[in-house]
């Protein structure tokens, strides 16, 4: 049960970040100046990647363990909910945080905004993701 309990915490310290980013530091970005907010998104995207990945990958490897230890097939499927923000991640974002990478802070402009704003709808499911995962830990670890 301990691996179940690990991880629904790290499932919930990566849905917190993650709202977080779309609540607090997606909409405060929006207010900079065209390069500003290049700049801004590219410092937190580097800090966030380095961050988020690990906490899913984590939660994915304990929720899978939970589920081998208890036979709680919502762990397995809490596991992979965790683990569903890699795909949405390579699939999904990739091509937007590529072209958000490739700009220079010189370069910034509209076209670079809407990449912003575009990003933050991306990154959204990220969260929805991570909550829904949460949520199904918590019921499989109250079922276990």
């Amino acid at each position: 049960m301990i691996f179940g309990l690990l991880a629904l915490i790290t499932a919930a310290f990566f849905s917190g970040a993650a709202v977080y980013i779309n609540v607090a530091e997606q909409p405060a970005r929006l207010l900079l100046d065209d390069r500003s907010q290049l700049a801004e998104w590219k410092r937190a995207y580097k800090r966030g990647f380095a961050m988020q990945a690990p906490l899913a990958v984590i939660s994915f490897l304990l929720g899978m363990i939970a589920w081998w230890q208890t036979g709680v097939f919502a762990f397995a499927v809490s596991a992979l909910l965790m683990i569903a923000n890699w795909p949405w991640t390579l699939i999904g974002m990739m091509p937007t945080n590529n072209a958000l990478q490739a700009t220079d802070l010189e370069d910034a402009n509209p076209d670079s905004r809407a990449l912003v704003e575009k990003w933050g709808g991306l990154h959204a499911v990220r969260s929805a993701f991570g909550l829904t995962a949460t949520l199904a830990f918590l019921i499989a670890c109250s079922s276990a």
